[in-house]
């Protein structure tokens, strides 16, 4: 390993720390070094407060001059809810910048790296670019396209049933897979279910982690049937709010119930109890949520599934055959026909989570679905 990457390396060790807190900005870790020690470092900690390159250089203080700035991502040059970065490293007399990736927002993309060049700094690309790049895959998506990075999670058996013909479910997993499911919501902007699984699980949807302090968003996709406004999302059990998505035509009445229990109704289209996903996506982004994991049930998952709005899948496979061909599955709907129809996943990781194995992957861009 180069001196290089062993910065960048830890630079994108240091944005990590931020995962969860910094929507809608990326994630961005920071590091100044001269002559082969690291003099001081920094990251974006969260949403409006000081961006990595800023805390690092202030950390360096006068020593910053003549050093290297080693950064995941292009610093920007633009009035946000911060001032411009380049501005700082130019003023602090930085020699030479290494950026892992450029950024994808417009106000950026290329235009901070001409700023520093401009000043006379040494400027390189590229260095680390695949790993700075899954870092922000979130933003990334969100500010290309205003609408949320989504994943899919779900516990499923060897036979693909997340639940029995009754309806139970607690629990598929194992232990450190429920674990590692607090994680992902600590991480997650907002989780997503449909209304059926709030009646038949009543879930908390909160991450249960000692030291995490954050709660996503629960967003409930609204359907026909009775609200069971005692469950515990309708409740304050968590400081993160419960929004709920309802169709064009819902009544008028039941909004009223929502409202009036203070809960946050997001009209989302769609018709006849079925909300329009890819609406509510479009909603979801223009309130600032930069990523969602749909966490169930078999209703929800199917319609994301053949909407094609699922970018990322967390699939835990627990070592138990369930069986019954009224069990609800991953995948229900009518199906495919052939198998040349049949969506896929790639760049596939697979890691072992006690008994239970955890296929992580992403949707193939070659698929066509939605």
């Amino acid at each position: 390993m180069t001196l290089d990457e062993r910065f960048m390396r830890r630079a994108l060790d240091l944005a990590q720390t931020g995962r969860g807190r910094t929507s809608p900005n990326p994630m961005v870790g920071a590091v100044v070094v001269r002559d082969g020690r690291i003099l001081a470092e920094g990251y974006h900690a969260y949403a409006g407060g000081p961006h990595a390159e800023v805390v690092a250089l202030a950390g360096a203080a006068g020593a910053a001059a003549g050093a290297d700035l080693y950064v995941t991502l292009e610093p920007c040059c633009h009035q946000g809810r911060t001032p411009p970065c380049t501005d700082r490293i130019i003023a602090a007399g930085i020699r030479r910048v290494v950026a892992s990736v450029v950024d994808p927002n417009p106000l950026v993309s290329g235009r901070g790296v001409e700023t520093l060049r401009a000043a006379g700094i040494v400027v390189e690309l590229g260095l680390l670019s695949e790993e700075s790049a899954i870092l922000n895959e979130a933003f990334t998506k969100f500010i290309k396209t205003r609408t949320p990075f989504v994943v899919l999670k779900a516990a499923v058996s060897l036979d693909g049933k997340i639940g029995t013909r009754t309806g139970d479910s607690h629990w598929i997993s194992g232990e450190q897979s429920r674990r590692r499911v607090h994680e992902l919501r600590d991480q997650i902007d907002a989780v997503m279910v449909g209304l059926g699984t709030i009646r038949r699980d009543n879930p908390m949807l909160t991450a249960r982690l000692p030291s995490s302090g954050h709660d996503p968003i629960r967003v409930i996709v609204d359907g026909r049937g009775p609200l069971p406004l005692d469950a515990h999302v309708f409740r304050p059990v968590s400081s993160s709010p419960t929004w709920v998505g309802v169709t064009a035509d819902a009544p008028h009445e039941r909004i009223d119930i929502l409202e009036r229990h203070g809960l946050t109704v997001i009209e989302a289209g769609g018709s006849d109890g079925r909300v329009n996903l890819q609406h509510l996506l479009k909603r979801l982004g223009e309130r600032e949520v930069m990523s969602v994991m749909i966490e169930g049930g078999e209703g929800i998952f199917t319609s994301a599934i053949e909407a094609g709005i699922i970018d990322k899948f967390f699939v835990f496979v627990a070592p138990i055959l369930i069986g019954g061909k009224p069990a609800p599955s991953l995948f229900g709907g009518a199906g495919i026909e052939h198998l040349a129809q049949a969506m896929r996943l790639e760049r596939v990781r697979i890691e072992q989570l006690g008994g239970d194995l955890l296929i992580e992957g992403y949707r193939s861009p070659k698929d066509v679905s939605g």
